[in-house]
């Protein structure tokens, strides 16, 4: 791309330098680097094989020298050695045996012709295996109460190294506050204890680096009785331990440091450690203070039972005077420490190496910190400043080297080493003068791939001298890219943030120089970002349920092959094999974890992942459960029958708790039973008890998933006896014969006992009579009274007692002595006919002596006779009404019309019926007609239609005539009007209909009269044809092009099959068709049955028009609608109310089914029958 000499000056004036302590190309001249080497101390063992490391580059290859003690040392030379090609790098064999010979300090120098880079100073120490010395056990007496130190004297090895005091079963031993091991590893008691005696302390040193582990031979510590100074008795002898305590008791004294203060170097950058460990009988206790300052916060901490105070990363600022304290009962005692912090030499401003362009100049700044103040010194190419030649163009002023003027000549190689006690630092800066033109290091054609919404970064590495300015082109722009949203970075990388589709397409950087410029091309895609749509939702659910997530992300197509949809828990990879057994289930987008727990609680991630973008969605799984149990259940008693319980909640399982249960276990241990349910804030609650009870308690929560288990039982609490509180309920009196009374009650429940030796005290006597009362005590719940009249009233009363006294007074009640059945009939029995299927029946009430017990009621009986309209008398079936309590009069229903019946009436109580009153006979007056038996179409004309029906088969009276109405009901909107015609002949069955329409549909209703109204309807419908055929409902599907249609096809099927038979020859027989054809029934042969009665045809279901409903409305019987429903209730045996209303049925097969009939009320469209 071409760029004008103005725009070109312009990019060079707007844009920054590049850095120019960027790295150099290798195949750019340039002095020698150190880049790497071995750590500056390096402690060896004869086991091991020692590197010692010097990495260095350079154009040309540098060459690579080393120094040991300050003098020359070629390891080329050295047969012990092997030396790595083309490095610096030899290796020190262990099979050389004695590594000592190596010890020393070393130093890499690599050189070409431009200058010398040197090394730090590398220390090679070896070192032996840690022992303990050889020694013989160890045995240390000491009285009880008095200090003692357990020396460990671990031997000499690397850092780090840990102390462990154990048993012979490698068990630890305790410490606390009283014995405990010091920073130098022995075991410090601040006074003994006889348990402390034991023969097996071991001292164990651990040094990690060389992963060795030292053991001490074993310590026996014998720790003997203190005995008083004027005791006279015998070691075996009892010991009055306080007083020995007493004697013992002293203050505080410091077993470590010594003395009352101490002067303690700490170094820069490491973690300060101060020790005090104090005796005294009590144990002293340890505290810790800074006296000229703060303690340093967020780095000080107390350990080791606060005898330790420990600060972490020391500084300067931690300089000064710390004290510790230990005081008991007794005394308090000081240790004060100064501390100094003391620095290895560190950077303050390290020199820097730097690529120079001709005539520049340059500025080496070389400033350490360190405590003592370290010696700085300058070299150049390994050598002492001041043993070098002096050049014109260098001044050094306070550590800072001055360069002027700089030439292609002055390439080299400056070090600055400081040192002090605490050790030492040393830096190399090169200094390389360079003329280059622009280097384009990133390879041209670039390809970057963006994702919408988020960074991209398109590289420009270059390197030139002087620093070239990078700028960047998008395709044919003549101005650079600017804007919030492009930033290129000091290394030449353009930043585009937000990236957008608009953001695709070529760019070009470019770098310029004075020496001249460069460029590469490259080549952005953006692509649509991944996106998660359909994010997963949090979840609360019931352990051992199902838990699934949703996860639906979108994506561009490209990413077809790259793209992963994974899942984390919290935080943590769910792999597809890590089913448990198949309870985690990874299926597309979808995660399912199956009979979850609380394990599976935490946050579950979504991840949708391609090679270029990740978007996550989280959602939290809270399992929820039934509470956990109660715990800490304690029972408080506050009086003989009250007692206090506590406890703590359970772990709530994520569902609040909403109530505690208290449970009570009594008489039947491991049966519980609800006592109290209190609120889930209440953690106790006071129960008041009953006597003579053992209980036992236990407590269980409640939330909105259920019931948890319940709490530990409490301790068992038996309250005292007392005298019942309670007496007996539902006493009663009554006999199981005529000449007793059996007193009952409910025994009390043996937590109303009270005390032992429960029993009953039975009293009655008769009522309204002024006699004393019996008394009989007993342990059953009943007692027979013998002797009784029939039927005598009794007061009764039963009383609670035990052996601590009687309950409380108890009420009395009334009972009766035995019942025998009435023996007298009521009398004045009278029939008052209602209508032709009820009547009222009144008698006078039976005097109460002669009803002889608890009057239940009243009984009628009665039967039919005979019907009026025939002259035989039928077989005679009794029903029964029963009419409950105190009455004199019924109703009884459901009687057919113009019948002869007959009745009685009797009294009943407990024990039986009474007898019977006299027969009273009564007849009842005609009703209306049952529907007529059948309605057929005999025959329909052109212009006519004959119909012909039964008779009802229960006229119920006699017959006065028929009316027939009909009416055109074509599948139209409109309806024809209705005719009547009246029929007065009774005995009539048939009837011609004329001057119909031709091809119309008729709808005809009929029904019976007698002298009582008009009987239910009976309806047919047919369709008058041309020809005249038959085409009423029961014989017209002839004429249907359905029918015609079906029989054509079996005519067909007939004929294939005739000539099938005809062809199988070896089948010799014939085979007939009988053409059969539906037989019209004779309604006097055949007459219809009664279950049909009352069913709706299909020609019901169709509305009816105007005229219909006056037709309903006209047909509408005018006699009796009584029906049984109204009075009954079901059963074999009726029973009526109070008021005379039926609330019972009245028996047999023959009459229920004739006063249904009777009873239904005509329907609201005709039926058809």
């Amino acid at each position: 791309m071409a760029l004008s000499t103005r725009t070109l000056l312009l990019y060079l004036l707007c844009w920054a330098k590049w850095s120019s302590s960027m790295e150099i190309p290798e195949e750019v001249q340039q002095p020698p680097t150190i880049t790497d080497q071995s750590p500056k101390r390096h402690v060896v063992y004869p086991t091991d094989d020692f590197v010692i490391k010097c990495e260095a580059r350079g154009n040309p290859a540098p060459q690579f020298t080393w120094t040991k003690d300050g003098k020359e040392y070629d390891p080329s030379q050295d047969h012990r050695v092997t030396i790595a090609s083309n490095s610096g790098t030899f290796t020190i064999k262990n099979s050389n045996g004695n590594l000592k010979a190596f010890q020393g300090r070393y130093r890499c120098y690599a050189s070409n012709d431009l200058g010398v880079a040197i090394s730090e100073e590398i220390v090679f120490i070896t070192a032996t295996i840690p022992r303990f010395p050889k020694e013989s056990a160890k045995r240390i007496e000491v009285e009880e109460g008095d200090p003692v130190v357990l020396p460990c004297n671990p031997p000499s090895g690397p850092p780090p190294l840990n102390i462990y005091w154990m048993t012979r079963k490698i068990q630890r031993i305790q410490q606390s506050s009283r014995a405990s091991q010091g920073l130098n590893g022995d075991l410090y008691f601040s006074n003994v204890q006889s348990s402390d005696s034991r023969n097996d302390y071991l001292c164990f040193a651990h040094f990690s680096r060389t992963r060795t582990i030292a053991q001490k031979e074993p310590i026996s510590l014998i720790v003997k009785p203190f005995v008083l100074p004027n005791d006279t008795e015998s070691p075996g002898s009892d010991i009055d331990l306080s007083a020995a305590n007493s004697i013992k008791d002293r203050p505080p004294r410091f077993l470590t440091p010594s003395g009352s203060s101490s002067e303690i170097i700490a170094l820069r950058g490491e973690t300060l450690e101060l020790e005090c460990i104090a005796e005294g009988l009590p144990t002293p206790q340890i505290s810790w203070t800074k006296i000229d300052g703060d303690m340093p916060k967020r780095k000080a901490t107390e350990e080791n039972f606060n005898k330790t105070l420990k600060i972490i990363n020391v500084t300067e600022l931690d300089d000064g005077k710390y004290e510790c304290k230990a005081e008991n009962v007794f005394d308090t005692v000081k240790h004060s420490f100064s501390v100094t912090v003391e620095a290895a030499p560190y950077w303050i401003k390290k020199p820097r190496s730097k690529v120079y362009f001709s005539e520049e100049n340059a500025e080496l700044e070389c400033e350490v910190g360190g405590q003592p103040r370290p010696q700085v010194q300058w070299k150049v190419n390994g050598k002492p400043l001041n043993e070098t030649k002096p050049t014109f163009n260098r001044k050094i002023s306070q550590g800072v080297i001055t360069l002027t003027n700089l030439q292609l000549n002055d390439s080299t190689v400056y070090q600055c080493e400081a040192s002090n006690e605490r050790g030492s630092i040393l830096a190399n800066a090169i200094v390389n003068v360079l003329n280059l033109a622009p280097m384009m290091l990133t390879p041209d054609d670039q390809k970057y791939i963006a994702v919408e919404g988020k960074i991209a970064h398109l590289h420009c590495k270059v390197f030139g001298s002087p620093s070239p300015t990078v700028f960047w082109l998008k395709e044919d722009m003549e101005t650079a890219l600017e804007g919030q949203n492009y930033f290129v970075h000091k290394n030449g990388t353009l930043e585009i943030k937000d990236v957008q589709r608009e953001d695709g397409g070529f760019y070009t950087c470019w770098a310029t120089n004075i020496l001249g410029n460069g460029t590469t091309t490259s080549m952005l895609e953006v692509r649509v970002a991944t996106e998660i749509v359909v994010p997963p939702e949090d979840l609360m659910i019931q352990k051992s349920a199902v838990a699934q997530f949703k996860c639906h992300a979108e994506y561009d197509s490209a990413f077809e092959n790259d793209f992963e949809l994974s899942w984390k828990k919290d935080g943590d990879e769910i792999y597809s094999d890590q089913t448990e057994n198949d309870r985690i289930v990874m299926d597309g987008d979808i995660i399912q974890i199956i009979n979850i727990s609380e394990d599976d609680e935490g946050v579950y991630t979504c991840v949708a992942r391609t090679s270029l973008d990740v978007v996550t969605a989280d959602a939290k799984l809270v399992v929820i459960d039934v509470p956990g149990s109660p715990e800490d259940l304690e029972l408080r008693i506050l009086t003989n029958q009250k007692v206090k319980l506590d406890w703590q909640p359970g772990d709530d399982h994520n569902s609040p708790i909403t109530n505690f249960i208290v449970e009570e276990t009594t008489f039947e241990p491991e049966r519980w039973h609800e006592k109290r349910r209190v609120d889930g804030n209440t953690t106790s609650v006071i129960l008041q008890l009953s006597p003579y009870v053992t209980y036992q308690f236990r407590i269980s929560a409640l939330n909105e998933v259920g019931k948890g288990h319940p709490s530990m039982p409490s301790k068992t609490f038996t309250t005292e006896s007392a005298v019942p509180e309670k007496n007996p309920k539902n006493v009663r009196g009554e006999g199981t014969n005529i000449d007793n009374m059996k007193i009952s009650w409910e025994p009390l429940k043996p937590i109303d006992w009270n005390g032992p030796g429960l029993r009953y005290s039975v009293s009655w006597r008769r009522q309204g009579v002024n006699a004393t009362w019996n008394e009989q005590i007993v342990n059953k719940h009943h007692y027979f009274v013998m002797n009784t009249s029939t039927f005598v009233p009794y007061e009764i009363k039963v009383q609670a007692l035990n052996d601590m006294g009687p309950g409380p007074e108890p009420k009395i009640v009334t009972g009766y002595s035995g019942e025998d059945i009435p023996d007298a009939a009521p009398l004045n029995v009278a029939v008052e006919i209602m209508n032709s299927t009820l009547i009222k029946v009144t008698w006078s009430e039976v005097p109460k002596e002669k009803i002889r017990g608890h009057l239940q009621g009243y009984k009628i009986v009665y039967w039919k006779t005979r019907s009026l309209l025939e002259r035989r008398k039928r077989y005679v079936e009794k029903h029964v009404l029963t009419f409950n309590g105190q009455r004199s009069h019924g109703m009884v229903p459901g009687l057919e019309p113009y019948s002869e019946y007959g009745l009685i009436v009797m009294v009943f109580n407990r024990k039986g019926d009474g007898p019977q009153s006299g027969p009273i006979h009564f007849k009842t007056p005609e009703g209306v007609p049952e529907q007529p038996a059948f309605l057929q179409i005999a025959n329909f004309a052109k212009n006519s239609v004959t119909l012909i029906w039964g008779p009802p088969a229960k006229p119920n009276g006699f017959l006065t005539g028929y009316l027939l109405k009909y009416q055109l009901i074509n599948d139209t909107e409109e309806i024809g009007a209705l005719n009547s015609i009246n029929i007065t002949d009774p005995d009539a069955t048939k009837i011609v209909v004329s001057d119909l329409d031709t091809s119309s549909k008729y709808k005809f209703y009929l029904n019976a009269y007698t002298r009582a109204g008009s009987g239910k309807l009976i309806t047919e419908e047919g369709t008058t044809v041309i020809d005249g055929a038959y085409a009423g409902i029961h014989g017209g599907i002839s004429t249907q092009g359905w029918f015609i249609g079906l029989m054509c096809a079996v005519a067909l099927l007939t004929l294939i099959l005739l000539i099938a038979c005809f062809i199988k020859r070896n089948k010799g027989g014939k085979y007939s068709v009988k053409d059969k054809e539906d037989a019209r029934a004779d309604p006097e042969a055949q007459p219809m049955k009664e279950e049909t009665f009352g069913e709706y045809g299909d020609n019901e279901d169709k509305p009816l028009k105007e005229s219909q409903q006056t037709l309903n409305e006209a047909m509408k019987p005018t006699g009796s609608d009584d029906s049984l429903a109204e009075y009954g209730d079901g059963g074999s045996e009726g029973q009526f109310n109070e008021d005379g209303s039926f609330i019972g049925q009245y028996s047999g097969s023959k009459e229920k089914d004739a006063a249904d009939e009777n009873g239904s009320s005509i329907a609201t469209s005709p039926i058809k029958a």
